[in-house]
């Protein structure tokens, strides 16, 4: 769960303020400060991948700029790195979980829920297929209910990002599933 999203300018305030466990990391504020999570031993960070970056065939800018983050938390936070893979074609899905594996990334996740898409199925089997064990995957956005929570699962999804958790469980308790 996010409990704070904060640009750069303001991740050194708001790493001394917020009460939760999760972060996320906006697109160019990777690195900023530090790694304000590295800070809060047990955090999990979510950071959004360079996805100009990625798409103007500069994936080693993409990797250092995960890589910075990766070292800042220094193993006290997991890394989760968001594709928006809405915006990706299926081969740059495939070299971000690559790129992102090779910076040490924890996890690779769909969406932010925030794009024109979020989870699909196919995205997560690619992502799953794509990291070979090295990383976990994450399915995020578009998640509103058991069956597409199921797929998810089925098609490789180590964890599920829904606002809708606990009508899909209450669901899920009532089909005896």
């Amino acid at each position: 769960m996010v409990d704070l999203m904060a640009r750069a300018p303001h991740l050194p305030q708001a790493g001394e303020t917020v009460k939760g466990d999760g972060f996320l990391i906006g697109p160019g504020d990777k690195g900023s400060n530090q790694g304000v999570a590295a800070h809060k031993a047990g955090a999990e960070v979510d950071m959004v991948m360079n996805v100009g970056a990625l798409k103007s065939g500069e994936p080693r800018r993409v990797e250092d700029d995960i890589r910075v983050v990766v070292e800042h938390c220094d193993g006290k936070a997991l890394v989760k790195v968001i594709l928006e893979c809405c915006l990706l074609s299926d081969s740059e899905k495939v070299d971000a979980c690559g790129i992102a594996v090779a910076a040490g990334a924890d996890f690779v996740k769909t969406s932010t829920g925030f794009g024109s898409g979020g989870a699909t199925a196919h995205d997560v089997k690619l992502m799953k297929e794509a990291v070979s064990g090295r990383a976990r995957v994450k399915a995020s956005g578009g998640i509103r209910d058991l069956q597409t929570a199921i797929e998810m699962i089925d098609a490789g999804a180590d964890r599920l990002g829904t606002s809708n958790g606990a009508s899909i469980v209450d669901e899920a308790r009532r089909r005896g599933v």
